[in-house]
């Protein structure tokens, strides 16, 4: 199940059907291959390598997270792969999917609880 994560210090609650909470300045997401969180939402300080969520850039500011390797994880067949704002000019990502923020806040109002990716 998709859910969604958003920073509430820099814009309004999203409205979607989809699971939603707000970031944390500590929350991260564990990209270690061989640790027992390996693909999941960590708190940082964390002691193995883990993304942090809480960007100074603008990127995660909306986060998407998808089942990408979600059940059954396997360790070294990716990490964090979410749908976020994009980079200006649309730079690309480290194996994500990227939307300028206005773009992914309209897909988000229109998604339901089942909703699904398809890349092709």
């Amino acid at each position: 199940m998709m859910a969604v994560l958003y920073r509430a210090d820099r814009i309004r609650r999203p409205h979607t059907a989809l699971p939603m909470r707000a970031l944390k300045a500590n929350d991260g997401w564990c990209d270690a291959v061989g640790d027992g969180n390996y693909n999941r939402w960590v708190r940082h300080p964390y002691p193995a390598r883990a993304e942090r969520l809480w960007r100074e850039d603008a990127l995660y500011d909306v986060i998407v997270v998808l089942d990408h390797n979600r059940m059954p994880r396997v360790q070294g067949a990716g990490s964090a792969i979410f749908i976020h704002v994009a980079r200006p000019g649309y730079r690309p990502t480290e194996g994500c999917i990227a939307l300028m923020q206005r773009h992914l806040l309209l897909m988000l109002a229109r998604v339901g609880r089942g909703a699904r990716v398809a890349v092709g």
